[in-house]
């Protein structure tokens, strides 16, 4: 299982603000129950690479759909496959370790 960072900015707005774009993608995600944590700066997704790649697609679509005119998406993906990863083991093992 594979974890992606997604960062989706709408540019050609009219605004700088970006909080409906944001909230139309997190609807999705939960509409679709896919495991991801929204942060300030994207959002992570947990999931089988190629369903990660075409949901990248899916989710940068979205701010074209409520009028943008331009949309940026920048995604980094870890795939790792000698273990399965979930959502929250990389802090869960930091904080492990701040407490020993």
């Amino acid at each position: 299982m594979a974890i992606m960072e997604i960062s989706i900015v709408p540019l050609g707005t009219g605004s700088t603000s970006l909080g409906r774009y944001v909230a139309d993608i997190e609807k999705f995600l939960q509409e679709h129950g896919i495991p991801h944590t929204l942060t300030d700066m994207g959002t992570i997704v947990q999931g089988e690479i190629g369903e990660l790649l075409a949901l990248a697609q899916k989710l940068h679509e979205i701010p074209f759909k409520a009028g943008a005119q331009r949309v940026y998406t920048s995604i980094r993906i870890d795939d790792r496959r000698d273990q399965k990863t979930h959502l929250g083991d990389k802090v869960k093992r930091v904080l492990e370790h701040l407490e020993s």
